[in-house]
């Protein structure tokens, strides 16, 4: 059974402590490597190789740190399909999802901020009649960036490219969950030459090397995509040091959907934005809040659509709906359905664990689910399930629709479906979440700040949010 270990200083290197953890294919349900159960002295170790890495890689211009980004992402592209099928194997998705989103996203984020850096103003000036300020954004030094199981490789480089293309030295920690393509990309890292030391990748438990990065001294920043729960943790245990923190943290997402939208269009982005990666990504749709005039018909569409999606083996072409990711998290939604069904809610579709045949009969794998009848106030419309179950509410005025998007303590994102300008810019303007599409979904422009309000986020990533939160500027004065 393989081994994956820790790539610290350019060469993987097993965890000091000789500890491994279990690592599962959620389709199955059984173990296919063993990972790295690093600690504290694997952290020290590799906070160690990027601080001796920092002063070279900081010092060379941001041109030339772009060619080695630019170096990665072709090394991904050229291993696409490979790393397509290790994504899918990890994390239980299907692999056209893989192929057409996750991977290609991750060469993305490479090939962008390679590009955007060199747009960037790490150096500017303010003049005035006395005198001249010159404004210098420094790298930090070592950053830490902590990614979710859900979207591995796509989260993992969204943090290591900007803090790179900065300067910055990075010691990085993908989920145990799903560790294998974070791995395979220190192959590509050794492969393209990227100076030792520079990008480190430390396995492990949360708790213990998670807890280890995010309590360094020399840790400079830290910046985090997973639930609330752990950001919270995170916030408090860097308060007293002052680190820079970038949390982005769960979602309870409302689709506001109008009379007068494009129904057509509405409802196949709908069963993509609700059940996409089984629902297992922040942004999906998990509230549907529909205009009351359309709402039987929405509902009778949407239940034959969902009901229609091709549940089976990740690994086969055709599949629409895989499996979740973990053995906690199977139980976790299908805890939820319960609870949905406690408070008085209807199962119109879904609702149960799915079996299916082959090598997939021990998987871990629930229907995609749709629930109406409950309140807004309950649970199940106010705890992120962050899985393939969604509820169905209506609304008869704009001012209610308004009311329901916002009745919830997070505020990541939202989908807005009509065809009125004045309507779609009025409601965005109220409902109270970092990011919105109006008729769309999953439209990202990688220049503009991404993240949530309220329990869903502290500060953003993207473009130029990215580069200043690893960045510290630095104002020289000088008198004329």
């Amino acid at each position: 059974m393989e081994k994956l270990t820790n790539f610290i200083n350019g060469k993987f290197v097993s965890p000091r402590s000789n500890q491994y953890l279990d690592v599962y294919e959620p389709a199955t349900g059984q173990v296919y490597a063993q990972l790295a159960d690093s600690n504290s002295d694997d952290i020290n170790n590799a906070v160690e190789s990027a601080q001796n890495a920092f002063e070279n890689w900081s010092g060379l211009s941001v041109k030339e740190r772009a060619v080695y980004l630019n170096k990665i992402s072709d090394g991904l592209k050229a291993r696409l399909d490979e790393f397509s099928e290790f994504e899918s194997r990890d994390t239980g998705k299907p692999i056209s999802l893989a192929k057409s989103v996750d991977i290609p996203r991750a060469i993305s984020n490479f090939q962008f901020f390679a590009d955007y850096g060199s747009s960037f103003q790490f150096e500017s000036n303010l003049n005035n009649e006395t005198a001249q300020n010159k404004i210098i954004r420094s790298p930090l030094g070592v950053v830490g960036c902590i990614s979710p199981w859900n979207l591995p490789l796509y989260l993992f480089t969204w943090k290591i490219a900007p803090a790179l293309i900065a300067g910055n030295t990075v010691v990085a920690k993908p989920s145990e969950i799903t560790p294998l393509t974070a791995c395979r990309l220190g192959e590509i890292c050794q492969n393209v030459g990227l100076p030792n030391g520079v990008l480190n990748i430390v396995h492990g438990q949360g708790n213990i090397s998670g807890d280890a990065l995010v309590s360094h001294e020399k840790i400079k920043a830290i910046s985090f995509t997973g639930g609330t729960t752990t950001g919270k943790v995170i916030a408090e245990k860097t308060a007293s040091s002052f680190k820079k923190l970038s949390l982005e943290m769960g979602g309870k997402n409302p689709a506001i959907i109008f009379a007068d939208c494009d129904y057509k269009k509405m409802l196949n982005t709908l069963v993509r934005s609700s059940f996409s990666n089984q629902g297992q990504i922040c942004l999906c749709s998990s509230r549907i809040l529909v205009e009351k005039s359309i709402y039987d018909k929405f509902k009778r569409d949407f239940v034959q659509r969902v009901s229609e999606l091709k549940v089976g083996d990740p690994l086969n072409e055709g599949t629409q709906f895989g499996a979740l990711t973990s053995q906690g998290h199977f139980d976790k939604v299908l805890d939820f359905i319960e609870i949905a069904k406690q408070e008085g809610g209807n199962v119109l579709t879904g609702g149960n664990s799915k079996k299916n045949n082959g090598r997939c009969e021990t998987g871990w794998f629930v229907e995609p689910t749709i629930i109406e009848g409950l309140k807004n106030s309950c649970r199940t419309n106010q705890e992120e399930i962050f899985g393939p179950v969604v509820t169905l509410q209506y609304f008869e005025s704009e001012k209610k629709a308004i009311q329901l998007a916002n009745e919830t303590e997070y505020g990541l994102s939202a989908t807005i479906w009509t065809e009125n300008k004045e309507k779609a810019t009025r409601v965005s303007s109220q409902v109270d979440v970092g990011v919105i599409w109006v008729n769309c979904w999953l439209v990202r422009d990688l220049r503009t700040p991404f993240g949530g309000m309220k329990q869903s986020g502290l500060g953003r990533e993207g473009g130029e949010d990215a580069l200043r939160f690893f960045t510290e500027p630095k104002n020289i004065c000088t008198i004329r």
